[in-house]
This record gives structure tokens, C-alpha cells and sequence, in this order.
């Protein structure tokens, strides 16, 4: 880690408070259970029995797609099983014998919710679904996902196979990482071949295209489960993930979720990667260097409390040349009524070279 050889100067972001407050009353929903989260943060901004196990129906086909996009190679071609084109419930109508690429397994899984293509995809990374329910369930604890357990790769009812609003939108989260996922989940329609011509992908979502910023994620519907949605969306840079299990009006729930964290929450962040300061660099080619977070950071309140955020940025009067891209130059701080709430360092964006020593 570079040490700056100068004291420190300690700068107060002003904050960009958005106005009068507006009440924060939360929404009235249907739903068994429920969460709303920051997707840059982590945060949960709203919890309904959060942390109740229940049967999630399709939404698993989220974690089955990570596995796909991670341990799988997207070309590598699938032979469709009989046991995967005799799979019931929501189908792309895979054929016995017919040999696919990964990708399209993993298209006809989270656009059009393809069970068959959810089995498919199992058998081919770990040769059965129980063995592929294993991966699941070991990834799902690395997320942090603890009250999670997988028997098959698609969410249809079956004895011990469960998960909480909680650990969907951590999985959500983790997957929308992921560039691939992110745009799959957002895609309205796609085409994949069939053995007689296409197959028409249609995503079950009906929120793309109908609310505004709208950008995934997965539905899922069973009787034991009821009317299940995993979404995101975004806003101004800003992303929320809602999830709601056993809703009477997934949808209606979702837009309520979602319009109370847009409309009635204040978030502060400072993003990782986005420039927000300059410093000053001595003997530099240069004269300064843009800092960025190294990670992001944030918080989000009420409206009411928005006031009581504040941003600090701290560095120092200069660094010497040379300085190297990712090189620890400063923190910025997110503090909450005078106390620290997170914070992250802020690094050289990129390099600096010292400038020879006959030039200085």
C-alpha cells in the first residue's frame, strides 16, 4: 500500500439532498415474503419474514444459470436426455437427442423458464440433477445464501427444496455481476434453434418494458409456491433488487417494492471505479491523478433522515512520483449522524510517471 508522505486534509462532500422530505410509508403488499435491497450495497431496505423458508418455484432457475455461466463453456454442445425432454411443467420442448449449445439451454432456462432446458443444463455440468443440486447448494453457501436448499435445477415442487426472499436477492445480486446474466435477464425475446426451425423465447417478466428502468430477473409459479418474482431495476445508476414469494399480484407487489425504494428512500454511495477527487502528484508527468473507490460504497435512509447523510473525502495535500494504478491514495467515508456507516479507499485510476530529474 502507498503511504502518502504529507498530513491529511479531510473534505465534506456537500450533500446533493433531494428536497423536502416525503413521508417513507412502506407498501401494502400481498406477498408471503418479501425484501428490497440496494444492489450496489448489498443493503435491505425492506423485509417481510425476510428469512422464512419457502418453496421458490422458478426463481431457482437463478442460481442454475451462475452455475452454467461459470463452470460451463457456452459453445460446449448438449445432448438433450430423455429424462430432461420428458421434464413437466414449463418447457421449450426439447427434443430426445437433440444436441444444443450451453447457451441456448441457458436462454431457453431464464427467458422463457425452460424446465427441460433447467435439466439439461444439470445433467450436462454434473451428470444428474442430484449431483448438480450439491454445486447449487455449495455455491449458495458461498453467497451467504444460508437457508438454501436445491433438489432439482428448475424450482418444481419437491420434499426439502427451498430458499428465503433474503437469499434470492443475494443470488440476484451476485448474478447481475455478471455481465452475460445481466443482459439475458433483460432480454424481452430471443430465437434459438430447433430441430425444425426456431424456437420463439419470450420472457415471462412482464415488468420489461412496462416499468420504467425495469432489467430482470426471474419469475417463478407453482401451486405450493404461489406467484413468485425476483426483479431488479435501475435508475439513475442507482439499482434495486425486490423479490416476493407467494404473492397474490407478483407484479403489483414488485412495482410498489420498487417505487418505495425509488421514491420514498435516499441513497448516498460513492461507486467504485467513478472518479471523485484529484490529487496533486509532485515530480509528476503529470500534476494530479483522478482517485476512484475501490469498492462501492453507500447507505440509504428515509427521505426524513436524508439530511443527516453525509459524504467525507479524505486526502492527502500531494504524493510523490511515481504513483501506480491502484495505488491506496485517500478513503471516502459515508457517515450517518456524525458515525461512520461504510466506507472504502480511494485508489490511483491510473499510473504516473516521475518526471526525469534534470525537468524538475
Amino acid at each position: 500500500m502507498r503511504r502518502p508522505a504529507c498530513f491529511l486534509l479531510v473534505v465534506i462532500a456537500c450533500l446533493s439532498w433531494p428536497g423536502q422530505a416525503r413521508a417513507a410509508a412502506e407498501p401494502d403488499l400481498t406477498a408471503t415474503a418479501a425484501v428490497l435491497m440496494e444492489a450496489g450495497t448489498g443493503q435491505l431496505l425492506y423485509d417481510r419474514r425476510a428469512g422464512a423458508e419457502l418453496p421458490p418455484a422458478s426463481t431457482t432457475k437463478v442460481l442454475t444459470a451462475i452455475l452454467a455461466l461459470e463452470l460451463g463453456r457456452l459453445d460446449a454442445p448438449v445432448k438433450v436426455s430423455r429424462y430432461a425432454a420428458a421434464t413437466p411443467g414449463a418447457s421449450i420442448y426439447l427434443q430426445t437427442g437433440e444436441v444444443l449449445p450451453l447457451i441456448d439451454l441457458v436462454k431457453g432456462a431464464l427467458i422463457n423458464s425452460g424446465n427441460d432446458a433447467a435439466v439439461a443444463i444439470a445433467e450436462s455440468l454434473a451428470g444428474t440433477e442430484a449431483d448438480f443440486a450439491w454445486l447449487m447448494n455449495r455455491k449458495a453457501r458461498q453467497l451467504g445464501a444460508y437457508h438454501t436448499h436445491f433438489v432439482n435445477p428448475n424450482g418444481l415442487p419437491a420434499p426439502g427444496h427451498y430458499t428465503t426472499a433474503r437469499d434470492l436477492a443475494l443470488m440476484a445480486r451476485y448474478g447481475l455481476g455478471n455481465s452475460l446474466f445481466r443482459r439475458l435477464v433483460a432480454t424481452v425475446s430471443d430465437q434459438i434453434p430447433a430441430p425444425d426451425g426456431w424456437r420463439y423465447l419470450y420472457n415471462t417478466n412482464r415488468l420489461l418494458g412496462t416499468y420504467p428502468g425495469a432489467d430482470g430477473v426471474k419469475t417463478g409459479t407453482t401451486d405450493a409456491a404461489g406467484q413468485c418474482l425476483v426483479a431488479s431495476a435501475t435508475r439513475q445508476g442507482r439499482q434495486l433488487i425486490a423479490v416476493v414469494l407467494g404473492s397474490c399480484d407478483r407484479y403489483a407487489d414488485t412495482r410498489a417494492l420498487l417505487d418505495y425504494g425509488f421514491n420514498s428512500l435516499y441513497a448516498e454511495a460513492a461507486a467504485a471505479g467513478e472518479p471523485v477527487a484529484q490529487v496533486y502528484v509532485k515530480n509528476g508527468v503529470t500534476t494530479s491523478v483522478a482517485v476512484t473507490p475501490a469498492m462501492t460504497v453507500g447507505y440509504t435512509v428515509t427521505m426524513a433522515k436524508a439530511a443527516l447523510l453525509e459524504k467525507r473525502i479524505l486526502l492527502p495535500a500531494y504524493v510523490k512520483a511515481p504513483v501506480h494504478r491502484g495505488d491506496e491514495l485517500g478513503r471516502v467515508q459515508i457517515l450517518f449522524q456524525g458515525q461512520e456507516v461504510a466506507s472504502t479507499a480511494l485508489v490511483a485510476a491510473r499510473d504516473v510517471a516521475a518526471r526525469p530529474i534534470f525537468k524538475r
